[in-house]
């Protein structure tokens, strides 16, 4: 199957190791990766802050980037996916840039989803030996409807246990520019997250957007915990 790859602002400036394993497994599974060249920022820190007409011209540019064929558009991140999937909301004044982004956000879809619901795999031979929490990204599964997807795929992942925590889908308090305009709710918030996940006492995090990741990740960081932070894409190409 030839499929489009988003790699987003995260994965392209900091995230490169998940950006190049999420390419890998799709080309493992059989699938042909093509890379939009003109892809950019989707836009989501000026649409979060309120600024959609200063976001207007890069949304634009992004439909026009993701035209060039009508091929899956598969992204590792739920919130970066689903601002696309709005852009018809922010465009509604302009009938025709309307029409191009739906059609745009019909071909958008999760990695996890892709995988499991689509090329209908959840063993992909991944081993990683360990106690793994998995945190489900709001993106993801509130905005999304991504719940089971990534589950599925990580209880194929060999020597790999899958433990519960407290309030696992609870929010971690990133939400973007929240965890700058709202630095101190933010922060109480991934304290409590860190804190309830390290009852269960894990040698991995685990989840599927990059962005919760970072934030839980430097929390751990903070507070002293030898927890290592995996993008699921990274967790289903170890061996």
């Amino acid at each position: 199957m030839n499929v489009n790859f988003f790699v987003t602002c995260i994965g392209d400036a900091f995230k490169s190791r998940m950006a190049r394993n999420s390419v890998l497994l799709l080309e493992q599974l059989g699938c042909y990766v093509q890379f939009p060249e003109h892809q950019g920022c989707c836009g989501q820190p000026a649409i979060n802050s309120g600024y959609i007409t200063d976001a207007l011209p890069g949304m634009k540019a992004q439909i026009t980037a993701l035209e060039i064929n009508d091929d899956p558009i598969i992204s590792p991140a739920g919130s970066c996916m689903n601002a696309i999937r709005h852009y018809q909301d922010w465009l509604s004044d302009e009938p025709e840039w309307a029409m191009r982004a739906a059609r745009i956000a019909s071909r958008m879809v999760d990695l996890t989803s892709f995988i499991v619901n689509q090329l209908g795999v959840t063993d992909v031979g991944a081993r990683l030996p360990g106690r793994a929490v998995y945190h489900p990204s709001c993106s993801l599964f509130r905005k999304l409807g991504v719940r089971d997807e990534p589950l599925a795929l990580l209880r194929e992942v060999r020597e790999l246990e899958i433990i519960p925590f407290s309030a696992q889908e609870t929010c971690c308090g990133f939400g973007g520019t929240f965890s700058v305009k709202m630095a101190g709710i933010s922060g109480e918030m991934v304290k409590e997250k860190v804190a309830h996940l390290m009852e269960a006492r894990p040698d991995y995090l685990i989840g599927a957007d990059a962005s919760c990741l970072i934030n839980i990740g430097g929390r751990l960081q903070r507070e002293g915990h030898h927890v290592r932070v995996l993008h699921i894409a990274d967790v289903l190409m170890s061996r």
